[in-house]
């Protein structure tokens, strides 16, 4: 999702007037997923409608100019949770759109497309028409179908690639590009110190988001196969290309994965959300217990946004990393 016009700010958090009463580097116009975005001066108040949109803003060092937030899946990052107590949490999950408009927000993110579309919040047209701008997380429209009635499915695997454009547009929005870069630099070094030297190739990985009937596990190409080829292992369900594909217990205990990465959800919304849960349904349901990772408890467990495209898939490459080591399982 490249940019179409985007000059370099301050990374203070403020802006410099500039000739005919326009701060320095704006308006900002981008092209994000499939549409135009034009922002005329930096936000001051807006709203982000899910947690990994969020935790970027958060830690581009923007709290001050949310209104408010929404939809969590998980604790907030470790060392953001002074910054995150000071912001108004509108709705754990997704609010209407009247809750939002309430806040007079003058810029709305959010991670997926189906927060900004029907059954969602509100279309994007919906803020559009009222004059203001959105954002939506480039990860979830890159060589991505979203028109089905599941999570999506990927034409090509994701890559770090995304993630890193939406910190660096977020970070060129709010005026503070050189933040962005600053962040940028920093997850790729995490991800380099983590991976050093690490060979699991041969190593099968199963990843469950959520739900004990109808278990959510990961597909090829979103999060977990960042984690996945960034570690040089194999996903258990590499041959579909759906994002979360509900799965039955019968086909996961037939390809007996090496590893399980378990999501260690917070929320509500689904059965087995914690890991708790979902291992005392693994270690006693006939079906699942007699699996190689579960008889030797190779469990790794991960926060939901770890498992999402976010700034915290960085979390899942270093926890899967650090737990492939423990197991002897890294080459």
């Amino acid at each position: 999702m490249g940019l179409v016009l985007l000059t370099a700010c301050g990374g203070t958090g403020t802006t410099d007037a500039a000739p005919g009463g326009s701060a320095a580097g704006f308006p900002v116009t981008l092209k994000n997923c499939g549409r135009t975005v034009t922002v005329d001066s930096a936000p001051r108040h807006a709203v982000s409608l899910d947690q990994g949109s969020t935790e970027i803003l958060l830690s581009l060092g923007l709290a001050d100019r949310l209104a408010g937030t929404s939809t969590w899946t998980d604790p907030v990052m470790k060392g953001l949770e002074k910054a995150e107590a000071k912001i108004p949490r509108i709705a754990e999950n997704r609010p209407s759109s009247e809750k939002v408009l309430a806040l007079e927000p003058d810029f709305v993110s959010a991670s997926f497309e189906s927060t900004l579309g029907k059954g969602g919040v509100a279309p994007r047209e919906q803020f559009e028409d009222l004059g203001v701008p959105t954002y939506i997380s480039p990860a979830d429209c890159t060589a991505k179908d979203n028109s089905g009635s599941g999570d999506g499915s990927r034409t090509e695997p994701l890559t770090m690639d995304s993630v890193y454009t939406e910190v660096r547009e977020l970070a060129r929005v709010f005026g503070v590009p050189e933040r962005g870069d600053s962040l940028v630099a920093r997850l790729q070094a995490r991800i380099g110190a983590a991976t050093k030297d690490i060979d699991a190739s041969g190593t099968s990985l199963l990843y469950w988001f959520a739900n004990s009937e109808a278990p959510y596990m990961a597909g090829c190409c979103g999060a977990p196969g960042i984690i996945t080829g960034e570690l040089g292992a194999e996903n258990a369900f590499d041959d579909t290309h759906e994002e979360w594909p509900q799965i039955n217990w019968e086909t996961v205990a037939d390809r007996n994965p090496d590893v399980l990465v378990i999501g260690d959800l917070t929320r509500k919304s689904q059965t087995a959300e914690s890991a708790a849960k979902k291992i005392e349904f693994l270690e006693s349901n006939p079906v699942t217990k007699n699996m190689d990772a579960v008889r030797h408890k190779r469990y790794v467990l991960l926060s939901g946004q770890a498992m999402n495209p976010t700034i915290r898939t960085v979390e899942g490459v270093e926890r899967v990393a650090a737990g492939l080591r423990s197991f002897g399982l890294a080459g």
